[in-house]
């Protein structure tokens, strides 16, 4: 009779065991669930602003290529960007895989680019940058480039909380068999995609750069 009562016990805090076990594994689940779902919606904001700005760019370009001379180049450029991002498939959800984050990220520097030098063109023609139309397209870009970086920082950050919580106990000993993997960040300079603020001033001879001290 006393063994019996032993072993009952010992079932009993065993089961107890299990219990919390299954309890601690739940909570954690549900942690990455919740967490990823808020990474995927950040993506989706990602998305979103960089969609604005393409958007942007057909208008822009055609307002532009209004003005007499305009550097053919430069129009040719930001068009072939455009498409260039337009030919990056990713999926709805956050990447996985860097370098398919990469290639996304690389189109649409080379897109930033493009029309950062658009813009820094547009300051050799004061009559199309009197233009309604232009003020309009460029205080737009401008905003939208802005939202850009506000909103890479946040994804990054929601990122940072999702992976943390995969390398935590207890979700690091089953993450990755339940589909929980790390995704990759944005990596480059926070601001780099905002175009730069050009003034010319060609009555200044080029500044030189202040020597290092050793």
């Amino acid at each position: 009779m006393k063994k019996l009562g032993i072993g009952c016990a010992v079932v009993g805090a065993l089961l107890l065991v299990a219990v919390v076990l299954i309890a601690v594994a739940g909570g954690a689940y549900n942690q990455l669930v919740r967490l990823s779902q808020a990474t995927d919606k950040q993506w989706a904001q990602v998305q979103n602003v960089y969609q604005r700005r393409a958007d942007l760019v057909p208008n822009l370009v055609a307002t532009v290529s209004g003005a007499a001379n305009f550097e053919k180049s430069t129009l040719e450029q930001v068009t072939a960007a455009r498409a260039s991002v337009g030919q990056v498939r990713l999926p709805s959800s956050a990447p996985n895989d860097p370098a398919q984050l990469a290639e996304f990220d690389r189109a649409q520097g080379q897109l930033s680019s493009a029309l950062s030098r658009l813009l820094v063109v547009a300051e050799r023609y004061p009559d199309l940058k009197a233009t309604e139309n232009f003020k309009e397209l460029q205080s737009q870009l401008e905003g939208t480039e802005n939202r850009i970086s506000v909103e890479r920082g946040r994804y990054n950050e929601t990122l940072q909380t999702y992976n943390s919580a995969i390398r935590s106990f207890p979700a690091n000993l089953f993450a990755t068999t339940l589909g929980f993997r790390e995704k990759p960040y944005f990596t480059a300079t926070p601001g780099a995609e905002t175009p730069p603020k050009v003034q010319f001033d060609f009555g200044k001879p080029p500044s030189q750069p202040t020597p290092e001290k050793p």
